[in-house]
């Protein structure tokens, strides 16, 4: 690679509201993205929400000659909604599916079903690495009474820890997707914080598109206005997140948005605003790097936001166990109900009435016991990240020689020693 190496990389991100049968003008909205993404011949185009194969198959085709490369990340029982695809070969894919991600008896919000996950693609770009990484988090339908908030928090946490284990060997790293957070959320800074990611919208110079760089407007006629009253400018909660390491600088020169329409249809493609971004990759001394991850335990911000962290999952897992102990609550007046039905049909006295109750009865035991080995699942799920977070609080406490931290019951320290070594 020559020392005066520099390289420009065209990104777009969009989440492309494309739930069969629900989403409006779904089929024209596909069209026109096809034709607007072979107009600008983007380096990587990174999408969420394209549930449907047919979607993809569909831009896979009308896309492959500008865009060769091209993935569906599938994941859950209605897939991931994840793809990408790209004007470079593709060297290496893989993708890490959330472990927790909503409730399935929220059937009307229906995050679970889908799968919620990372893609994650590998380029080689003139001797570089990249890692380009895909997601879509838990959506936030109610920001006042946020019952996901756990999840999403769990979510931010596990995307922050693939990210790191994976990049090991890349030269760049990059995120796209929607994560449903605002800048200032709890799992957005804990992300941001960890990896080291920088906001593209912050960072860039040159800033063209919604104002305060919002994705979700009350210009758009596909967004629902009663949701974004408390916003007047709208919300931002899809971004472009990037870092170099060592040896290598990277900038974003530019970045657009849509603004809610498109100036020659006037509908918009999504619900959503697309994000492009231009960035620039050249080489850069170590000690000039601004991306370069000093040690999480040099980082008093981080501090805070792990502490943070480690609170609400506590108590997002003491809500989960209190619903596992009412299910177990439930199940054991369900059986005994159970009891009772078969001593009245045995005696004979109540056999009609008996045998009428028995089917709900058995339903009730059923569906009491799928509930608790949900949140059973959704506890342990809570304890890992919670752990893991207690583990690098730790560790950051002795590193700043700042005495021991209170111990947890268990610790997953096996898991997490390596990772801070590295750091």
């Amino acid at each position: 690679m020559k020392p005066n190496f520099s390289l420009r990389l065209r990104i777009f991100n969009l989440n492309c509201w494309g739930i069969p049968y629900l989403s409006k003008h779904r089929a024209n909205r596909m069209r026109r993205l096809g034709d607007f993404l072979n107009q600008e011949s983007f380096d990587l185009a990174l999408l969420e929400e394209v549930w449907s194969e047919q979607d993809f198959q569909y831009l896979r085709q009308k896309l492959s000659p500008t865009y060769p490369a091209a993935h569906h990340f599938r994941s859950g029982i209605i897939g991931s909604g994840l793809c990408v695809f790209s004007k470079h070969p593709i060297q290496e894919l893989t993708q890490h599916i959330y472990t927790l991600n909503g409730y399935p008896y929220m059937i009307h919000h229906g995050d679970w079903f889908s799968g919620k996950a990372v893609g994650l693609l590998v380029l080689h770009l003139s001797g570089m690495v990249l890692n380009a990484y895909v997601t879509h988090l838990h959506a936030e339908y109610n920001r006042r009474k946020d019952i996901y908030l756990a999840h999403r928090v769990a979510q931010a946490w596990e995307l922050a820890q693939f990210i790191h284990h994976t990049s090991k060997k890349a030269d760049v790293v990059l995120l796209c997707g929607d994560l449903n957070m605002h800048p200032e959320d709890l799992g957005c800074c804990l992300l941001k914080e960890w990896t080291g990611l920088h906001d593209a919208y912050l960072e860039t110079r040159d800033f063209k598109g919604s104002e305060e760089g919002n994705t979700m407007v009350p210009k758009n006629c596909y967004v629902s206005q009663q949701e974004l009253k408390p916003f007047p400018f709208g919300v931002r909660i899809d971004y472009v997140l990037y870092k170099a390491v060592s040896g290598f600088y990277i900038s974003c020169k530019s970045l657009e948005t849509t603004t809610g329409f498109d100036p020659h249809s006037g509908t918009p493609l999504s619900d959503h605003e697309a994000l492009m971004a231009t960035l620039f990759v050249r080489h850069s001394p170590p000690q000039q790097n601004p991306s370069s991850t000093h040690g999480p335990a040099e980082r008093s911000p981080l501090m805070c936001v792990l502490k943070e962290a480690w609170t609400e999952l506590g108590l997002g897992m003491a809500q989960a166990r209190w619903w596992a102990t009412f299910a177990s609550y439930v199940i054991g007046l369900g059986l005994l109900l159970l009891a009772l039905l078969c001593v009245l049909a045995a005696g004979g006295g109540a056999g009609e009435a008996a045998i009428l109750l028995w089917t709900p009865s058995v339903g009730l035991v059923l569906w009491a016991g799928a509930f608790y080995l949900f949140h059973v699942q959704e506890v342990n799920g809570l304890y890992r990240a919670q752990a893991e977070l207690q583990h690098v609080l730790g560790r950051a406490r002795e590193a700043q020689d700042l005495g021991p931290e209170p111990q947890p019951a268990l610790l997953l320290g096996q898991q997490e020693g390596d990772r801070t070594k590295e750091q």
